[in-house]
């Protein structure tokens, strides 16, 4: 613990986004082992993501913004408020322009703009377009430690990566399974699924370089990175959790991922 909390803040980001993307590749390996996963497995997991990102939101991002915010004397609410509309609206507006297709939909039901791309790279940009504000997230929470803000410590924010962490094992077989159902070999299956959260150790490295050198735009950076999750949330996880028209088991699932992360965050930060 001591060796790492003795590392620089984007090297901290670094390695912990480089462990939510190792989650993601456990999470595609079950396409080695089997074809299908129960479906009511995966509507818990993808509920129980969504539970994790709604109280990271919180308890990481928009609990430190408003402290830091009161902190630096300006409105308690306001770049809150305008961090987390921003990110939201940044979000909605890729969703609208890249091209993307949501695990278990028809090609015809792609989102973005109309293009002749693959249905594996339209899967793999559908999870990448959701891991980045996750990346994004645990940098500025790194960032946000190393500037000293109030109830902002490098163990909320090592919680903070092992809750993505957690949440990203069924991303990777989500974009892993449909494709092995398709046909296409297992290894194959593997690397896309995987692929996805590549963009994690990016954005985590950006999120936290750019807070340490830019402080004063570190509440708007905190509450941008859980706009942008929370959008993922509304928009992809609980849709897609209760597109089988069950919705208790992933009702239950983000209850048991918001428990998870609340506990996480106020007992290791």
């Amino acid at each position: 613990m001591d060796a790492f909390t003795s590392l620089h803040p984007v090297i901290q980001a670094l390695l912990a986004t480089l462990f939510t993307w190792l989650l993601t590749a456990l999470g595609a390996t079950p396409v080695f082992l089997t074809r299908e996963i129960n479906p009511k497995i995966m509507d818990g997991a993808l509920g129980m993501a969504a539970g994790v990102m709604i109280a990271a939101s919180f308890w990481s991002l928009l609990a430190p913004a408003i402290a830091l915010s009161e902190e630096m004397g300006s409105s308690k609410w306001a770049p809150a408020v305008i961090g987390f509309l921003a990110g939201g609206g940044c979000l909605m507006l890729i969703d609208k322009i890249l091209p993307h297709l949501h695990p278990n939909l028809a090609m015809k039901d792609a989102e973005g703009i109309h293009t002749s791309w693959q249905r594996s790279t339209l899967l793999i940009l559908a999870i990448t377009l959701h891991n980045f504000p996750e990346g994004l997230a645990v940098g500025v929470a790194f960032g946000a430690a190393a500037a000293g803000i109030p109830g902002a410590t490098v163990a909320a924010a090592m919680a903070l990566a092992l809750g993505i962490g957690l949440q990203n094992f069924p991303e990777g077989t989500a974009v892993a399974m449909p494709l092995r159902r398709e046909g296409l070999s297992r290894m194959r299956c593997f690397m896309y699924g995987q692929l996805s959260g590549v963009v994690e150790p990016v954005a985590g490295v950006l999120g936290a370089a750019v807070v340490i050198l830019m402080r004063p735009v570190l509440p708007y950076a905190l509450a941008f990175a859980a706009g942008a999750m929370i959008f993922v949330v509304a928009e992809e996880l609980i849709p897609e959790a209760q597109r089988r028209g069950d919705t208790d088991i992933p009702t239950i699932g983000v209850l048991a991922g918001f428990a998870l992360m609340m506990a996480l965050d106020v007992a290791l930060g």
